[in-house]
């Protein structure tokens, strides 16, 4: 039983370190990463093409929603593209920064902690994304910044107790109220709240540094020192030319509001649990064709502009499933987790779950957010325990040491929608965040052991 566990650990760091570096490497391409490789770590390991249809289809199960969504998501908000409604908002934004890249920055933070507040990481970049990205081109900011201060933002606001996380951590603990677990840990998460401003406000004087360096050789146009009016007559342009009127598109003054009030009811309903998000945007398309486009070629013809690219990120989300499947149904995840603890010594029994915590992050792009919270905590939390150190400290340095890292995983399906929404590239998102994540989850778990939220 032990021989096999190792080599299923052996089997599955393989996996993922082959996927993730050749990823970073920009080697391969995610679709075929996530499907060959664990397959053929699969058939190493003994099993056939009928078991790797069964751990498919599990790992589809776990998938399915966030790809419906997605497609539908990416149709939705292409149309109300096509119909200028961001138009007037990224305006404003842009007028409310006046070009400035630190405001943005703050501004990114801002919306990334209210748009988690439903604790769905899918939601947070559904709305934020599609509205930041055109500002954020406009001001020839990095798209990976944005993905990064979302990411942080939404991560701390998760804490929250219907975030995923602490729902799992009441089970493994026991815990009826889950409440209870969230209201230890208030402090640290306000404390996150002004840290990820204040950390925002830093990369937003590192992206303008580096913005008026690529200024000054000529690599991009100067969108820092001139009208900010300028700008705005840049993006219209350029949205123009993006997304032209068609045929029988309909442009009267009244349309927008007719689609904001239509984005809202969608956005409404997702937030309330009303509908899921996969029915709320399906029916969402429909409705919006159907405003925009009385003209049934006209439906037909954006339906065909926008499938490419929401196709093209449903096929990696259903490549992840693949990935999901094979590593969680062979037991890969579990016994990574568990030879993870085997190999730390006894000496360091009381500072197990400090250490643990410190390693959340990287632990978080090698097992996925069930195994880490079903398969590890339960380790840690028995371990820590007989050194006297409590179970709730014990959960708090191992949330708050994951919990960061969170939306830099290549395990959570909300990223690739996020990747997806952001024209990215997962390889070079997770070398541009993941030790700016890293570190960040770092202080923030230094932060709960001074303030006493983690004993030691």
């Amino acid at each position: 039983m032990q021989q096999e566990s190792i080599w299923l650990t052996i089997v599955g760091l393989v996996i993922i370190i082959s996927i993730v570096g050749l990823l970073i490497a920009q080697r391969i391409s995610p679709v075929v990463g996530m499907i060959l490789i664990p397959s053929i770590g699969a058939l190493l390991l003994g099993y056939n093409i009928g078991d790797l249809v069964k751990f498919f289809n599990s790992g589809l199960d776990q998938v399915i929603n966030v790809v419906i969504m997605f497609i539908f998501a990416i149709i939705f908000f292409g149309i109300m593209s096509d119909s200028g409604l961001f138009k007037p908002l990224v305006k404003k934004l842009i007028l409310l920064t006046r070009g400035n890249v630190i405001v943005v920055c703050i501004v990114t933070a801002l919306i990334g902690i209210f748009a988690q507040l439903d604790g769905a990481g899918a939601t947070t970049f559904l709305l934020s994304i599609p509205a930041l990205l055109p500002l954020y081109k406009a001001l020839n900011m990095n798209r990976y910044l944005l993905l990064l201060l979302l990411a942080l933002s939404a991560a701390i606001m998760n804490m929250v107790p219907w975030g995923g996380p602490m729902a799992r951590t009441a089970s493994v603990l026991n815990v009826k109220n889950v409440n209870e677990l969230w209201y230890g840990i208030i402090p640290v998460q306000l404390i996150g709240f002004a840290l990820v401003l204040i950390f925002a406000a830093y990369l937003g004087l590192r992206e303008k540094a580096r913005i008026n360096k690529a200024i000054n050789k000529g690599e991009v146009r100067d969108t820092q020192h001139i009208d900010i009016h300028k700008i705005v007559d840049n993006y219209e342009k350029d949205q123009a030319v993006k997304f032209p009127v068609r045929g029988t598109a309909v442009s009267k003054p009244w349309i927008n509001w007719v689609n904001g009030l239509l984005t809202i009811i969608i956005i409404v309903v997702m937030l309330a649990n009303i509908a899921p998000p996969e029915f709320a945007f399906m029916i969402g398309v429909a409705i919006a064709l159907v405003i925009n486009f009385p003209n049934v070629d006209e439906q037909m013809s954006r339906l065909k502009a926008h499938a490419p690219n929401a196709l093209m990120m449903a096929a990696v989300i259903l490549a992840a499933g693949m990935f999901l499947g094979v590593l969680n149904e062979t037991g890969m995840l579990e016994a990574i987790a568990l030879n993870f603890i085997a190999i730390i010594p006894d000496a360091v029994g009381p500072y197990l779950h400090i250490i643990v915590g410190i390693f959340g992050v990287p632990l978080d792009l090698l097992t996925s957010t069930d195994a880490y919270y079903f398969a590890v905590l339960p380790i840690v939390e028995q371990t820590a325990s007989q050194f006297g150190v409590p179970a709730i400290s014990t959960a708090y340095a191992m949330i708050i040491g994951n919990i960061i890292g969170t939306f830099v995983s290549p395990f959570s399906p909300a990223l690739w929608l996020a990747i997806g929404l952001a024209e990215a590239n997962m390889g070079t998102y997770i070398k541009y965040a993941f030790f700016w994540i890293w570190g960040f989850a770092i202080i923030m778990l230094i932060i709960a052991v001074l303030i006493g939220v983690v004993a030691i």
